[in-house]
This record gives structure tokens, C-alpha cells and sequence, in this order.
């Protein structure tokens, strides 16, 4: 099993940055893929960048590219959604997922950091 953890959500205004870490502890060796996904009011959870732990590689939705930088540090189990320029419509709860499968199918999630902009 993998435990995740996510961290540094809030209240920004647009315009703003945020950082938000996702922790994973468990059987981490098991995961392939990191990703971040967000939910917000009456929408359903959409995919927003996922990385795989080893590689370059890296995946953006296109609604966040050029703003929203996905990294990693593996000494630290850690992945990290660097959001800049961020606008209302990126209000939303935020979710860490891991890929233990390799498939780019997320079977553990985090539970989830508000990121809140206001206008």
C-alpha cells in the first residue's frame, strides 16, 4: 500500500503562486507515476500533471501548461505542483495519485489541499 499525503494548499489571489508537496510513504518501490488531479464545485476530478519517478517525462493538461511545473525529489518520496499565474478557475480541491500499475491508472490517492483564488 501507499500512503499520500498533500500539503500546501490555501487562499491566493489571482495572479498569485502556490506550491503544493504530496508525500508518500508505504510501499513507495511499488509506484510508477505520480499525478496530480483536482475536483472543483459540480465538476468532476480532472487530470491536471503527472511524472513519472524515473525520467524526464512529465504531462500537463492543457489548461495549466506554461503555468503549473510538476517535480520530484526521490530521496524525499515527494512530488510537487509548482502553480504560478493562477487564475479563479483553478479553485478547486487538489488530489495526489500514485500509478502502482505502470499503466497510468491511479490506484492511490491522497486526500486532497483546497486551493482557493479569489478575483
Amino acid at each position: 500500500q501507499v500512503q499520500l499525503v498533500e500539503s500546501g494548499g490555501g487562499l491566493v489571489q489571482g495572479g498569485g503562486s502556490l506550491r503544493l508537496s504530496c508525500a508518500a510513504s508505504g510501499r513507495t518501490e511499488s509506484s510508477y507515476a505520480m499525478g496530480w488531479f483536482r475536483q472543483a464545485p459540480g465538476k468532476e476530478r480532472e487530470f491536471v500533471a503527472a511524472i513519472r519517478w524515473s525520467g524526464d517525462n512529465t504531462y500537463y493538461a492543457d489548461s495549466v501548461k506554461g503555468r503549473f511545473t510538476i517535480s520530484r525529489d526521490n530521496a524525499k518520496n515527494t512530488v510537487y505542483l509548482q502553480m504560478n499565474s493562477l487564475k479563479p478557475e483553478d479553485t478547486a480541491v487538489y488530489y495526489c495519485a500514485a500509478d502502482t500499475s505502470s499503466t497510468w491508472s491511479w490506484g492511490y490517492w491522497g486526500q486532497g489541499t483546497q486551493v482557493t483564488v479569489s478575483s
